[in-house]
């Protein structure tokens, strides 16, 4: 895993001492961490395919010129970012060295301001590679949590650690979350790191049935038990013993079916429709449910007694909105993930796109972010992901409040989510940070540390 709060590596290449000397300084006044060479080959060799940082490179220079580092650092990583420095004379040769993979090229003299910007977003684009790819490229020897349920947010941390501790209860357990969060994919957790793993995880949305199907795909039924029933039918509970049913939607339920299933719990036994004869079952029930099932059974559109049977164990799933840089990590893992099943090459994606992504609703959660990732993978035309296109013009003070609302950010992060810390570090009234941070729609809680 990356580290937040390390200085940026910065490789500088270029065979003029006084530019490399003036790189450096605009770099370290930054936070950046420059590594200065003005041999290519010396420089290259130097890097490894877990490195951090990004490769800013002269384009003209004797022996190695920027397209042998190019090549050469897609050879090592072909996701570290490399940014041309080139004169006005070579701008078309900068274009062909980005459209063969380069990040991004700046024409000479380099002004510092663009310089900065343009390295800031190159190694905010590879702190979340590396994230992402730390989080995907784990052992996979068994089932690993950090794999399937993405995120560093202490939200998600502790969703994981709960997860983890009541997946190994083996009991019943409802799982709450606003739609498109995740609820299924934590539901296979509990059951993955239970003592059922080895046994079969079966699901049923239960929003999305005919009530007079539902006796059926929960119970089964013989053949003939009524009309257009030819052919015996496994019901869920059935298929799931020995292992874990997931009910979503659960609040959907009808009352009768309720009573139903509260029995088979109670008894671990089932009848299939138009059946003499009792199946034992085995089953544990992870449910999953928008609303409160508690208040619901207290206003009687929910069996209270199906509600304690169920309620032995309950995991909340946050809302994107509330996650933070979370927002960012899973936008870069999921549009990686498309441009690899696509075989495409991972676009840019700038920090003020990511800060748009961050400041966004979200009211599909987490199913709403991949598809924006899939359409922003595949650069679609008239299609909105709430980004605009890779190519849009941003205007002056669009950048600038993106900028803002990054330091604001990073301070908070750096100073653990204290306020007047903070105002201090950034040297402005307490008063005046509150102002921003309403104004960008920060909330301190997201740079709490909660060790």
């Amino acid at each position: 895993m990356t580290n937040n709060s390390a200085k940026p590596p910065v490789l500088l290449i270029d065979d003029e001492a006084e530019i490399r000397r003036a790189w450096e300084e605009t770099l370290h006044l930054q936070d950046f961490t420059p590594q200065s060479f003005e041999d290519a080959e010396r420089a290259v060799a130097t890097l490894q395919a877990d490195w951090s940082g990004v490769v800013l490179t002269d384009l003209r220079m004797p022996g190695m010129d920027g397209f042998g580092v190019l090549e050469a650092v897609k050879r090592i990583d072909p996701k570290i970012p490399v940014i041309m420095v080139t004169g006005h004379g070579d701008i078309p040769m900068a274009t062909k060295a980005v459209r063969l993979g380069a990040y991004d090229f700046i024409e000479k003299p380099a002004d510092p301001e663009m310089l900065l910007a343009v390295v800031g977003r190159a190694c905010e684009l590879r702190r979340l590679i590396l994230e992402n790819r730390c989080l995907t490229n784990r052992s996979e020897d068994g089932y690993r949590i950090e794999n399937h349920i993405i995120g560093n947010h202490p939200k998600i941390e502790r969703l994981r650690q709960q997860t983890t501790v009541v997946a190994g209860s083996d009991v019943n357990t409802i799982i709450y979350g606003e739609t498109g969060t995740g609820k299924e994919l934590v539901a296979r957790a509990v059951h993955e790191l239970g003592p059922r793993k080895t046994g079969p995880f079966v699901a049923i949305n239960c929003g999305a049935l005919q009530e007079t199907l539902i006796a059926s795909e929960l119970f089964g039924h013989e053949s003939g038990a009524f009309t257009g029933a030819d052919r015996r039918h496994i019901g869920k509970l059935e298929q799931a013993s020995g292992g874990t049913l997931f009910l979503d939607e659960i609040e959907s339920m009808p009352l009768n079916q309720q009573t139903q299933l509260l029995r088979a719990l109670q008894d671990q036994t089932i009848e299939r429709l138009g059946g003499k004869s009792p199946i034992n079952i085995d089953v544990r029930v992870v449910a999953a449910a928008k609303d409160d099932l508690e208040q619901a059974s207290e206003d009687g559109r929910f069996r209270p007694d199906l509600y304690y049977r169920l309620a032995v164990a309950s995991l909340a799933i946050p809302p994107l909105r509330e996650r933070g840089d979370d927002i960012a990590l899973l936008f870069v893992h999921y549009v990686s993930r498309a441009c690899t099943k696509h075989g495409l090459k991972m676009p840019e994606i700038s920090e003020i796109s990511l800060d748009e992504l961050r400041g966004k609703s979200w009211p599909g959660n987490v199913r709403e972010l991949v598809n924006a990732a899939e359409r922003y993978a595949l650069q679609l035309e008239n299609t909105s992901t709430g980004l605009g296109t890779a190519n849009a013009p941003v205007s002056l003070p669009d950048q600038m409040d993106a900028f803002e609302k990054k330091v604001i950010s990073s301070a908070l992060r750096r100073c653990a989510g204290k306020i007047q810390e903070t105002a201090d570090y950034l040297n402005i009234p307490r008063k005046k940070l509150y102002l921003r941070m309403q104004h960008h729609n920060i909330d301190k809680r997201d740079f709490v540390d909660t060790e």
